[in-house]
């Protein structure tokens, strides 16, 4: 049945919530003109609806209570923007059962429980909306379902979390030590009081569980992403990657190898500086794919911040409210069933890249030749070394580049070395990397 007037209901009226409302009062003429679709909002619920927002609202469309939203038999769609675990998956499942379609913007909900929701949509015949979940402004969820729907995808590289990139590129272009670089980005508000989950890599990795699911059709979550944040990364790391020509960027990696193998993981990687991501600075996102028939593209532009995430909610709005316009039956669009069993996951211990390791050692004699000989017998080898002269203290940095080798070797070969008296602290390892398509040009360069 066509409906040209769509209700809309909010779930949370925080910065994200707050630049939804702002979008729907401001432009629903020019949204009704450009999509021949009108919006309108009808609730919004949130705990607090007495602390003044950015943007002015009827008092009578807000509530404290969800189920005013969920249950509203007027409400055709659901925007759940609160974020966290709970009670936002609950509240996505019930408006989902009560025959409501739902855009969310909750990467931890998605890198969770995506299947099964998508499950609860598919059985109550209604739609999922989620391109804020990754990204920002960056088109990369209908991407991966439209424009790259002809590709085997056969990697993806993504620069996701603005927090992570702007601190990082700030130690790469001020010289400053991580707490500075992390106290200036919560000063400019791009990082959280709490910043664990982006400096830690849990915002990236629940990012690229979704884009990896989606991507080769099967249900990754955030349990089988391996992690490692960057807050070991240090100002002495930057300037030695920079001196053997390379960035350091919090990546997020989805790779396939040996046919129908996945490679899913967080990490800071060293980039070379030519690279097209080593030059995404700030808190903008990249997110470069990989396709057989594409080849390499790259998106690029603002991963977040209010405006952003709420531009891409209410896009999915829009797209969902012109098919009930039209009268067509949603039951006919397909909703991702995350059901491939072609791929399977590669344990990150048999992964095989290149590394560089900073060791500090005591200036001694055969420290070097020691080192050297752990990493020949877990079969690891040397690319290059830097070692700099000591100055007015015992110990000295060892920078080494060491060829592809496997991770878990790697690690046997840190442990053992970290063990040995002259080795004073652990050492420090970084991964890297040279996106599939882009060794030809860097090599040429």
């Amino acid at each position: 049945m066509k409906k040209n007037n769509i209700n809309i209901g909010i779930l949370g009226w925080g910065t994200v919530g707050s630049g939804v409302v702002r979008i729907l009062l401001n432009q629903r003429e020019f949204i009704r003109q450009a999509g021949n679709v009108s919006l309108t909002l009808c609730k919004v619920a949130d705990l607090d609806i007495t602390t003044p927002r950015d943007i002015e609202i009827n008092p009578s469309l807000l509530t404290t209570d969800a189920g005013d939203v969920i249950n509203d038999p007027d409400i055709d769609i659901v925007v759940e923007t609160i974020g966290g675990l709970r009670p936002a998956t609950g509240f996505i499942s019930s408006a989902l059962k009560a025959g409501k379609h739902v855009v969310t913007a909750n990467k931890a909900v998605l890198a969770v429980h995506a299947s099964e929701l998508f499950q609860t949509a598919r059985d109550n015949g209604v739609r999922i909306g989620f391109e804020a979940s990754v990204g920002g402004c960056i088109p990369i969820i209908r991407s991966l379902q439209e424009g790259f729907a002809a590709n085997r995808i056969q990697s993806m590289y993504g620069i996701v979390n603005g927090t992570s990139n702007y601190v990082l590129s700030e130690m790469t272009e001020k010289g400053i030590d991580f707490a500075e670089a992390l106290a200036d980005a919560q000063d400019r508000g791009y990082a959280e009081a709490n910043p664990a989950a982006d400096v830690e890599g849990i915002d990236a990795a629940n990012k690229i569980a979704i884009l990896t699911s989606l991507a080769f059709n099967c249900d990754v979550k955030l349990n089988d992403v391996f992690v490692e944040g960057i807050t070991h990364i240090t100002q002495r790391d930057v300037q030695y990657a920079r001196e053997l020509g390379y960035r350091i960027k919090l990546l997020a990696i989805a790779k396939l190898v040996e046919g129908n193998k996945l490679q899913v993981r967080v990490h800071p990687t060293m980039l070379p500086e030519k690279s097209m991501l080593a030059s995404v600075n700030g808190v903008f996102n990249a997110i470069y794919v990989v396709g057989n028939a594409t080849g390499s593209t790259m998106l690029y532009g603002r991963g977040a911040g209010q405006m952003p995430a709420a531009n891409a909610v209410v896009g999915d709005v829009i797209d969902i409210a012109e098919t009930i316009a039209s009268g067509a039956d949603p039951r006919l669009i397909p909703v991702l069933a995350l059901d491939s069993d072609e791929y399977s996951l590669k344990p990150m211990e048999e992964i095989e890249t290149r590394y560089y390791i900073r060791f500090q050692a005591l200036d001694q004699p055969k420290v070097l030749a020691n080192i050297s000989g752990i990493l020949g017998k877990h079969g690891i080898s040397i690319s290059s070394v830097i070692q700099k002269e000591r100055h007015q203290v015992e110990s000295v940095p060892i920078v080494m580049m060491i060829h592809e080798a496997a991770e878990k070797n790697v690690q046997d070969a840190l442990r053992e070395i970290d063990a040995l008296p002259v080795i004073t602290p652990e050492s420090t390892l970084i991964r890297v990397e040279t996106m599939e398509g882009e060794e030809d040009e860097l090599a040429i360069v």
